[in-house]
């Protein structure tokens, strides 16, 4: 069996092993990583040998762990990437690689319709009748999207939102409120293979989805990281958030969407969204207005040239062909967009 972790930030891990009477057999872990001393490397492989098949990757981390001689540096890697990498090996998960993405990249579209379609290309991803796609979205118009679980009145001033013409729509994934205003927002979504994200923990897939945007940042002169369990943030102040909804039909799929902050009207964003005091604590700040840096100051680059600079990153990764929405996905997220997402039933579900 082998498997493949590319750490978020850091180097890849490799594992071959072999089960054998429900243990580990035969590991042997390499890499691109740095290790000192040399022979600390031998110390892990020893640590995996006969380890029950199923433990959990902390518990593999543990055990490495308890094996490494003191001193032990590990640069680019960690003992619990390397217990992600054995589950991933033990789960036959898939890599990057051993897909042919497609991007779908369109004029602006109604809020309810990226719900929709949304919905419409993960079912089809997990069915096997659409390769894993990203999406970039263009936005019609200024929109409040909810989470699947919010309460509407909890996070939506209504007159705001209306003195503003806002549409409140809510999407498939969990998480919190999203402020969009079209030429202000970047959003992509990625619909992948369940197994693309197997014997990672669900926050672990978080980053792991998103290490090419945090590259294609760094490229753009912006040191970005995840703030866990779902925001991407910098030194200057949080920049995207994302969320996941996963699929069990077919074969699985993930729907992991993000939204990033290339511009921001601050003040409009308050007069609309109702951030409480709880919810800024955590964040280690008083203000909300302060959450967010833009990346049009951080980058000094054009929403248009940002975007194209992610796409060229995940293009030179993974490869990335131009593709676009079937007629029949199309005419299917229409029609959910209309009985769906623009219905007061579903919107607010959690009052």
């Amino acid at each position: 069996m082998h498997g493949e972790y590319k750490v978020p930030g850091g180097k890849l891990v490799v594992v071959d092993l072999a089960v054998e009477d429900g243990s580990l057999r035969d590991v042997r872990v390499a890499g691109d990583f740095f290790l000192e001393p040399d022979e600390a490397l031998l110390d892990i492989n020893r640590a995996l040998e006969g380890a029950p098949a199923d433990t959990p990757a902390p518990e593999l981390a543990a055990r490495i762990d308890a094996a490494l001689p003191e001193g032990t540096v590990m640069f680019g890697f960690s003992s619990e990437a390397v217990g992600v990498a054995v589950r991933r090996a033990l789960a036959q998960a898939t890599d990057w690689h051993h897909y042919d993405w497609q991007l779908i990249h369109d004029g602006p579209q109604s809020p309810a319709l990226h719900m929709a379609l949304d919905e419409v290309l993960t079912a089809e991803v997990a069915a096997g009748r659409r390769p894993p796609t990203l999406r970039v979205w263009e936005w019609a118009s200024p929109a409040v999207i909810i989470g699947s679980f919010q309460s509407l009145r909890n996070e939506v001033d209504p007159e705001g939102a209306e003195r503003h013409g806002m549409t409140v729509v809510r999407r498939i994934s969990g998480g919190g409120a999203m402020f969009v205003e079209p030429g202000n927002t970047i959003t992509y979504s990625l619909c992948v293979p369940d197994a693309l994200v197997q014997g990672l923990s669900f926050a672990d897939s978080y980053a792991y989805l998103d290490d090419w945007v945090l590259a294609a940042l760094e490229g753009m002169g912006v040191k970005a990281w995840y703030q866990p369990l779902n925001d991407i943030a910098t030194e200057a102040g949080k920049i995207a958030g994302a969320a996941q909804k996963r699929v069990v039909s077919g074969d699985g799929a993930v729907l992991h969407h993000v939204t990033m902050a290339y511009d921001i009207d601050a003040d409009k964003m308050l007069d609309v969204l109702r951030i409480g005091k709880e919810k800024l604590s955590d964040k280690g700040t008083k203000s909300a207005k302060k959450r967010v840096d833009p990346l049009r100051r951080q980058t000094g680059l054009a929403r248009d040239a940002v975007i194209e600079r992610m796409v060229e990153t995940f293009r030179g990764r993974y490869g990335l062909a131009d593709g676009a929405v079937t007629p029949e996905e199309m005419a299917r997220a229409e029609e959910l967009a209309a009985t769906k997402f623009s219905s007061e039933e579903w919107t607010a579900r959690v009052p």
